[in-house]
């Protein structure tokens, strides 16, 4: 596996092959992103991982300088799960003058949700993925179903900008509790990591109250969002929306249930399809 820093480099090492499949990261692997490199290796001829922690989609109280930055264990990881390119560019050399041109998704989609809590995220999280899709070549590129709504901006934003890249979705990947993996996972107590599942059982008694035939949504989120708080939790939002654009679903959707909540100082996210 060969490791690069510098978009000379980048381009050299790409310059034999014709359709990489490329698994944008920010780093502090786990195995949901080693499954994400597995499911990348066949789609095209290079497989390529980047990491970049993109200063771009934090806000000013988020955790952009404590965020974890574990570059030779991932290499190590990576290496394992058989990528072939790691693409770890510095800030100046990803931006090397200030990013004046940025991509900014539509309101409906980017503005609901995480886009509520987290203004300017999807704004950040656009600029970076197709600066990087742009470097790497991608023509296959794939990201994780644990981030539902930055999968859904992502597709459109390809879409719209006619862009030659497919972009698939890698099933969420559990602990034997239910928790979903995620690099945020590492902030959590040993007594709050015990408690973190209770996300996805929240998500999973709404999912079953819908997949009975409740349709009284309302009710249903503010019964989870009640039921988190109860046990300590801080919950942002408990929402079932269409799967196809995130909006409030009609009768014969096909849905998805979404969370987000802090517990302590941790702010997890999780979603079911229903």
């Amino acid at each position: 596996m060969q490791l690069v820093h510098t978009l000379a480099d980048l381009q050299s090492a790409l310059a034999p092959y014709h359709h990489p499949a490329v698994v944008p990261t920010m780093g502090n692997l786990h195995e949901g992103h080693l499954a994400l490199v597995q499911l990348a290796k066949p789609l095209g001829d290079i497989t390529v991982a980047t990491i970049f922690v993109n200063r771009l989609q934090f806000g000013p109280k988020d955790d952009f300088d404590t965020y974890p930055r574990t570059l030779a264990a991932d290499c190590d990881k990576l290496h394992a799960a058989g990528c072939d390119l790691v693409f770890a560019p510095s800030e100046t050399e990803l931006f090397p003058q200030t990013q004046g041109f940025t991509v900014t998704p539509p309101d409906q989609l980017a503005n609901i949700l995480e886009g509520e809590f987290r203004p300017g995220f999807f704004k950040g999280v656009c600029t970076v993925v197709l600066k990087l899709l742009s470097c790497t070549h991608a023509r296959s590129a794939v990201f994780g179903k644990k981030d539902y709504q930055q999968l859904k901006v992502i597709r459109q934003m390809v879409r719209q900008f006619n862009l030659p890249v497919n972009v698939l979705g890698g099933e969420t990947l559990r602990s034997p509790e239910g928790l979903a993996l995620s690099s945020r996972n590492s902030y959590l107590s040993p007594a709050e990591r015990e408690q973190a599942p209770q996300l996805h059982a929240a998500l999973a008694t709404l999912a079953q109250a819908v997949r009975s035939g409740s349709t009284d949504f309302a009710s249903l989120q503010e019964a989870a969002m009640q039921s988190l708080r109860r046990q300590g939790w801080l919950p942002d939002y408990v929402v079932a929306r269409r799967q196809s654009d995130l909006q409030e679903p009609q009768a014969g959707d096909a849905l998805v249930v979404l969370a987000a909540a802090r517990l302590g100082t941790t702010r997890l996210i999780d979603n079911l399809e229903v």
